[in-house]
């Protein structure tokens, strides 16, 4: 009766969990390459939009910024200084 009670919440908890999905961006680099075609897939591997519009060039294949590194390089407000002004 043990085994059927563990066997029983061990496929529950099987089911329970969904499919795990992977990242589809690389978040190293603020640059992907998103190449068209039978298999479609990003190259996150650039640092600029210009290195990677040479990558792209005379390829089905578009350059896009990559949305996990977006927002990283924000400016941030400058710290007030205490003193003499």
């Amino acid at each position: 009766m043990r085994i059927l009670a563990l066997a029983i919440l061990a496929i529950g908890m099987i089911a329970a969990t969904g499919p795990a999905q992977a990242q589809t961006y690389g978040s190293d680099y603020p640059v992907c390459l998103h190449v068209y075609g039978p298999i479609t897939y990003y190259e996150c591997r650039y640092t600029s939009i210009p290195q990677c519009n040479m990558s792209a060039s005379g390829r089905a294949a578009q350059c896009v910024i990559n949305p996990y590194v977006a927002h990283a390089y924000q400016d941030r407000p400058m710290p007030r200084r205490r003193g003499v002004y």
